[in-house]
């Protein structure tokens, strides 16, 4: 994670416009270089690359001449989290895009990106919040001419398959301390895979993708699916499969397959126990009972929730939540 403090406005600046370079080639400027403020956390997922980044306004032009010396054929996805975006390709027109919203461009386009409208975070100080993911063109199993009409345009991130793309790319950054060396070449093929489903249900074109592509975005809805379920405890298999318009036996075959034989209720059952966990060592939930950390997971009985942690932590949730919170300095029950 790159913060700025202890830099001057004008070495935050440059080491900020350092790191946004070596996946995103640009002519970055602001108005902001003597007070610059920016944060930046980059995730290298195998050839993928996820950026989240926060910063004062700016703009980035890469033009014709940028191209032609240096392209690396490579597709930039933009969620903007918050401020505002306007993008100019070339000699065409310019779109406008707010919060929630997704664009993809391709590297070897030149453009004129502004960012704008920024959140105040001090008096005298705004931010634009985005995260971005940058591939390899060659990784998508999407012909680029099919692509083109797509490329600069802003589509909402509130709904749909790209409300699914960009809920992962969110959770990803906010777990990117915890991911282990080996999960991250995996997470950069389920990425490109969702940015396919996405980019194929746009153009109507599902059925061009390979079967195995296919199958990846499925889990990764799924798994979605499931996550904002958590709370259900009638969350089951046949509710899952019905959600998703398959047969509860598709919906096995694609979980076993793609997560190394884990069945769908053991992964239910494994994030269910995952976040109860983490809430119980949360010192701000500490006068929540046991057991209502437990139902709001979707777990509310409690003798079968008591169980299921022994077994998974090797201790009871009350000597969790003890050892917890005495180890981060509060007060267990």
């Amino acid at each position: 994670m790159f913060r700025s403090e202890g830099l001057s406005g004008k070495e935050q600046f440059d080491h900020w416009r350092e790191l946004v370079g070596r996946s995103r080639a640009s002519e970055v400027t602001s108005d902001h270089t003597d007070d610059f403020r920016a944060q930046m956390r980059r995730l290298e997922l195998g050839p993928v690359t996820l950026l989240r980044t926060s910063f004062p306004p700016a703009r980035f032009r890469r033009s014709a001449r940028m191209v032609r010396r240096t392209d690396p054929e490579a597709y930039h996805l933009t969620l903007l989290l918050d401020g505002g975006l306007a993008l100019t390709p070339g000699d065409g027109p310019t779109a406008a895009f707010g919060p929630g919203d997704l664009h993809l461009v391709h590297s070897s386009d030149p453009f004129d990106l502004r960012a704008f409208d920024a959140r105040a975070i001090g008096p005298q100080e705004r931010r634009i919040d985005a995260v971005g993911v940058d591939f390899p063109a060659a990784l998508l199993p999407l012909p680029p001419r099919q692509l083109r009409d797509l490329l600069g345009r802003g589509f909402s991130g509130r709904e749909g398959t790209p409300a699914l793309l960009a809920e992962f790319l969110v959770g990803l950054d906010r777990q990117a301390a915890l991911l282990g060396p080996g999960e991250a070449p995996r997470l950069g093929t389920v990425v490109v895979d969702l940015v396919a489903a996405w980019l194929a249900r746009e153009l109507a074109a599902e059925a061009t993708l390979p079967e195995e592509a296919r199958r990846r975005a499925l889990l990764g809805e799924v798994r979605a699916f499931i996550r904002r379920n958590l709370h259900d405890p009638e969350l089951s298999p046949s509710v899952i499969a019905g959600a998703h318009h398959i047969s509860v036996s598709y919906l096995h075959r694609v979980f076993t397959q793609e997560s190394q034989g884990e069945t769908v209720a053991a992964w239910i059952r494994r994030q269910r126990l995952e976040h109860a966990r983490r809430d119980l060592a949360d010192p701000a939930l500490r006068a929540v009972p046991i057991q209502a950390v437990a139902a709001r997971r979707g777990m509310p009985r409690a003798a079968d929730f008591s169980r299921a942690f022994r077994a998974a932590y090797g201790l009871p949730p009350s000597e969790h939540r003890r050892q917890a919170l005495s180890a981060g300095g509060g007060t267990g029950e």
